[in-house]
């Protein structure tokens, strides 16, 4: 893998990932642009301690492009896009509507007795286009292709595990408008967090207790009472193994886990990295075979769960060298031509119903097995 970095004509970095040492990355961009403008803020709420993000700035950010605009595709016969190459393995840039941006400071109290806190949304946000071809899915991707997908996930936790204020670094794609995209070409994001989000302290606040309790790691706990039931088991490789969760949330949700408990993805293995990819597109085109319908690709969000990089996790939580890397899969399909709307339960009470068993899912994963 060669690493190429850059700067857009904003000032913003764009860094190249090629397949092959020879490649040569020396294009400018000279499309005329203001410096971006972010105004990132994070606000504290007190009932539920929960940090969130509030980023006026991302109302203008590009909405549905036709695909002979579309910012993500490579410069080509006159027309600039975000990438100023004329073709490209893998690229990630800084998003020019960031989520969050910008350099830390403290929480600053305000309301009565300081019930109400807020700091600046610092951290970082990219954009990883994984290929080229507007056209492709990550399921399009040869193994080799998938393979520099995931190095470039692996060095980019490295980059913002270091920018100053980012706590926890999350990789993610989300693809069909069903979930939201507004870029159709194939890609995927990276957000460096400046807190421990939720869903992750969360799960530490579960370790710790249940290390309190009966004791040893609860994720190599669940994956080993997941093995040993067998019937939620979706494939399973030397390096990884992928299943239904018992309390699935999601109509069809896998998570996939390195057999081998990591806090992050800096610490796979050769081996498990060698494997990821042919383990990985499987799924992805289970997903697609599920509903039958070839012309239309199965919506879905693939999350990458990592340890946060903070060195205190405080008296509630473990520790980040318990916490397992995983990634969740899953679709908001619940049948051809349904989707799973999050209503008043989901939306209004974080309590999902889930219409599909887990077991009858995982069935059918195993069904359209390649």
């Amino acid at each position: 893998m060669k690493k190429t970095s850059g700067r857009l004509a904003d000032g913003r970095e764009i860094v190249y990932y090629d397949l092959h040492d020879d490649a040569v990355r020396t294009t400018a961009d000279r499309r005329p642009m203001p410096a971006m403008e972010a105004h990132a803020q994070a606000r504290h709420d007190p009932l539920l301690d929960e940090w969130v993000g509030v980023t006026a700035h991302r109302n203008a950010r590009t909405y549905h492009p036709p695909a002979d605009e579309c910012p993500l595709c490579p410069s080509r016969d006159g027309r600039m896009s975000e990438i100023p190459e004329s073709d490209y393995d893998v690229a990630v840039f800084e998003n020019r509507f960031p989520s969050f941006h910008g350099a830390p400071g403290p929480p600053q109290a305000d309301g009565p007795a300081g019930l109400f806190r807020q700091m600046p949304g610092a951290g970082r946000c990219e954009v990883v286009s994984f290929t080229s071809d507007h056209r492709a899915s990550f399921a399009d991707l040869d193994e080799e292709q998938a393979r520099l997908v995931l190095d470039v996930w692996t060095d980019r936790t490295a980059e913002l595990s270091h920018v100053p204020g980012v706590e926890q670094v999350y990789c993610f794609e989300n693809r069909g408008e069903e979930i939201g995209v507004t870029l159709s070409h194939p890609h995927g994001q990276i957000y460096g967090y400046p807190f421990t989000t939720p869903r992750t302290a969360r799960m530490l606040r579960s370790l710790a207790e249940h290390a309190a309790g009966p004791g040893g790691n609860l994720f190599e706990s669940v994956v080993a009472a997941e093995r040993a039931a067998g019937e939620r088991i979706v494939l399973e490789g030397e390096h990884w193994i992928a299943f239904v969760p018992h309390a699935a949330r999601w109509p069809y949700e896998v998570h996939l886990h390195p057999t081998s408990r990591v806090p992050d993805l800096l610490g796979l293995s050769e081996p498990a990295r060698a494997e990821f990819p042919g383990i990985y597109l499987e799924l992805l085109r289970r997903f697609d075979r599920l509903f039958g319908e070839p012309a239309a690709r199965t919506p879905y969000i693939a999350a990458w769960h990592q340890a946060p990089f903070g060195t205190d996790p405080g008296p509630r939580l473990a520790s980040r060298e318990e916490f397992a890397l995983h990634l969740e899969l899953f679709t908001i399909r619940r049948a051809p031509g349904k989707l799973k709307f999050l209503a008043g339960s989901e939306s209004g009470m974080d309590v999902f119903i889930n219409d599909v068993p887990p077991e009858a899912a995982a069935e059918r994963l195993r069904e359209v097995a390649s």
